[in-house]
């Protein structure tokens, strides 16, 4: 069994749903301290965070990613049980294989090669690993980029494990991420018998125009990076379960997937601006849980990365900012280049949940190569 492989089966067996980690970050750490890395276990509220590093100074290259996972569901309908890691037919299967106990297995091996390979190396590499970013992403890496602006702790360059690719390993890159907006929407109304609509107002009737608008309204056109921002209502509420009650409220979950040439500022005005005109009575309480990012093209760690993928995979990787969030989020702001690059996603987050274990086993060939040619 290989070093990448071995150590993906024992993450897997450790049932870390979030936000548990079951002991993922203490292996890891002892891993990398066992090689000369400086250890810190950041603990924010229930929520274990881990900040490994090695070397000194700048620049500072951080490998990012997460020891939890998503529930299982029901465990009967997977071919072998999820948290048992399980061979066959050259995938290793169980959750988190690919999202993303793989890539920070990969992420481990890579970093105790570099290091052991390049003891004096230049500048400072670091692993950053969360049990918070399946869920509310609280006291993860959120908390944790808060103390480093406390410390005073730089990041130039971040590589986020996230599995990223469609159909084999290094077809696609993440260089952005969208924003996300999310709102949920109170329609006040007053409640009454249907028999007597002049006695009562229907929150569902007020808001059917408004919402009408908002789901035809063009909010930007996007840009050469990003699509256009698409709003979309998740969740709509109302009733008291009798069909001769007039509701008294409705409530309505709204996200934005917001991309570089609109703002949050100017998302929620323009929202409120349409309830407002359409004569809805309403309360609103928003949440941002990111702004849009972007890599810059020409920008030296994604050049880097394009050209692993193209020699070590053969590939001219898709360079895209497509899907939802990830913990870069909260890296980006700090001034970091920020890349997304891990295995195939297509099942993260399903029954039966896999990885290619020839990807896996070429993945930390990637992020040390990334380590060379950043950091020598």
């Amino acid at each position: 069994m290989s070093a990448v492989l071995d150590l993906t089966r024992d993450l897997i067996s450790r049932r870390s749903v979030t936000p548990q980690d079951a002991g993922c970050l203490e292996l890891i750490a002892g891993r990398l301290a066992a090689v000369g890395f400086h250890i810190e276990h950041l603990r924010f509220d229930d929520v274990d965070n881990l900040w490994a590093t090695h070397g000194h100074d700048g620049p500072v290259l951080a490998f990012l990613g997460h020891t939890d996972v998503v529930p299982s569901g029901p465990e009967d309908a997977w071919r072998s049980p999820p948290f048992v890691p399980t061979e066959s037919d050259g995938m290793l299967y169980g959750r988190g294989a690919a999202d993303m106990k793989g890539s920070v297995a990969a992420m481990v091996i890579a970093l105790e090669r570099f290091v052991q390979a390049h003891p004096a190396h230049p500048g400072t590499v670091g692993l950053l690993l969360t049990s918070d970013e399946e869920g509310v992403a609280l006291h993860g890496v959120r908390e944790v980029v808060e103390h480093f602006t406390t410390t005073g702790q730089r990041i130039d360059a971040c590589i986020v494990g996230e599995p990223s690719a469609k159909a084999k390993l290094g077809d696609l890159i993440r260089v952005g991420r969208r924003g996300s907006l999310s709102g949920t929407l109170t329609v006040h109304g007053v409640q009454g018998h249907v028999a007597y609509p002049e006695k009562a107002k229907n929150p569902i009737h007020s808001f059917a125009p408004a919402l009408a608008v908002l789901a035809a309204e063009r909010w930007d056109e996007g840009n050469a990076d990003f699509p256009p921002t698409s709003f979309q209502v998740s969740n709509i509420n109302a009733g008291t379960g009798a069909n001769n009650v007039i509701p008294g409220e409705l409530v309505a979950l709204i996200n934005f997937r917001f991309s570089t040439a609109s703002t949050a500022d100017a998302l929620r005005e323009r929202t409120e601006a349409v309830l407002r005109a359409h004569g809805v009575e309403f309360s609103i309480d928003w949440h941002l849980s990111g702004h849009p990012f972007l890599a810059t093209p020409g920008g030296h760690l994604r050049e880097v990365v394009v050209g692993v993928c193209r020699d070590l995979c053969g590939i001219d990787p898709e360079q895209s900012t497509g899907g939802g969030t990830s913990d870069g989020r909260f890296i980006a702001p700090m001034g970091a280049e920020v890349i997304e690059l891990g295995p195939v996603n297509a099942t993260i987050h399903k029954v039966d949940e896999c990885v290619s274990i020839a990807d896996l086993e070429r993945l930390p060939d990637l992020y040390a190569e990334i380590c060379e040619r950043m950091l020598r």
